[in-house]
């Protein structure tokens, strides 16, 4: 299977599992529903999330639709260079992409964004934003530690 292949399934496997986990949250709890997993360490927790990480720019909704819809143009322009560019590159971009999708999907539908993971010393989150974390970090140590640089 091509790296090309792969990154589409990682793509929409990433965004399918969020947008699952979102739903199975939304049928089975009310906003604010707390339910102790390993207490009083993790909880799954229903959140509406109006803002951006760690609930900034609350109902800003145009700047975040606008802002992911930007990323995701960027990334299919630049995607052929990414993929060239290496694999922590080029599977970081994916992640981060497939977050930032993920979430663009929750703010259009209910405008506001489903958070569930709740580890009570950090602000509540979901899977798309550990994507987006995980494929930033990826992309950061990709840049600066493995000091790849992208095809000119």
């Amino acid at each position: 299977m091509s790296g090309r292949v792969k990154a589409v399934f990682f793509f929409f496997g990433t965004v399918l599992l969020d947008q699952l986990v979102k739903y199975c949250v939304e049928l089975t709890m009310l906003p604010g529903e707390s339910i102790p997993i390993v207490p009083p360490f993790f909880h799954i927790t229903f959140v509406l999330n109006p803002g951006a990480a760690f609930g900034i720019f609350e109902y800003q909704q145009w700047l975040f639709l606008v802002t992911a819809a930007a990323f995701c143009a960027v990334f299919l322009a630049f995607y052929e260079r990414l993929r060239r560019s290496g694999t922590l590159i080029h599977y970081g971009a994916v992640a981060l992409a497939a977050g930032a999708v993920s979430n663009m999907i929750d703010r259009v539908r209910t405008g506001h964004v489903v958070d569930f993971f709740d580890f009570r010393i950090w602000p509540v989150f979901n899977v798309a934003d550990i994507a987006i974390v995980l494929g930033t970090a990826a992309v950061l140590w990709a840049f600066f530690v493995q000091k790849k640089e992208l095809p000119r």
